[in-house]
């Protein structure tokens, strides 16, 4: 594809999917406008790059669909001051994305090969507000009240996990996708107190089931 074709690629993705699906939130919309997705995925899935579809990562994990990533950029309400943790840095997109919107971002993957693609793209883009790291599974994760937002890319998990939660800061959001197919459910949990969240659903989705390495 040309650079023409990309861009307006992009513009129907924007256009065409992203927003029929109720992302408006005008921040979410122009970091999408900011960013060239097709810089991020590998040669043999350019041609997909604004494709509504999950595109695969090393190690069984996917990228998932714009609409998707859409709505749970939107979910999290990201603020310039928030420190995020993503599960899941795939081709480092996403990543770049919530680096563009929050103050700090620490992302986490499964697989040592996602996360060097994930580093070689982002650092053509300079971004100083990212920390890339590999680890077994989600019981690595053990902050306590550390994240304004965390994010799980990765894929989908049967239940979100405590430490997860517990690892956000009180008035913290996060987003996940929980459940078994064919009907998955899209989450956002806030955390409003020491021992309490609110869990709210905002949408059916089928995205691929989480894949751990430990």
């Amino acid at each position: 594809m040309k650079m023409t074709d990309f861009a307006k690629a992009k513009f129907n993705m924007i256009e065409q999917q992203i927003r029929p699906w109720e992302v408006l939130d005008p921040k979410v919309l122009d970091v999408f406008n900011q960013l060239d997705r097709d810089q991020f995925v590998p040669d043999q899935y350019k041609g997909l790059a604004y494709a509504d579809c999950q595109l695969p990562v090393a190690d069984g994990g996917a990228m998932l669909p714009p609409t998707v990533e859409g709505r749970m950029l939107q979910a999290l309400n990201l603020q310039s001051g928030d420190t995020v943790l993503e599960i899941g840095s795939g081709y480092g997109y996403i990543t770049a994305c919530l680096a563009r919107l929050a103050q700090q971002v620490d992302s986490a993957d499964f697989s040592a090969e996602a996360s060097a693609l994930a580093q070689a793209n982002l650092q053509q883009l300079g971004l100083k507000n990212i920390n890339l790291r590999v680890i077994s599974s989600l019981d690595d994760i053990n902050l306590v009240e550390r994240y304004d937002a965390i994010l799980i890319a990765a894929g989908a998990l049967p239940e979100i996990p405590h430490n997860l939660k517990t690892a956000l800061a009180i008035g913290g959001r996060l987003f996940a996708v929980t459940g078994h197919s064919p009907a998955k459910q899209a989450q956002l949990i806030t955390r409003v107190g020491p021992q309490q969240w609110n869990q709210v659903n905002l949408f059916e989705t089928d995205i691929a089931d989480i894949q751990q390495s430990g």
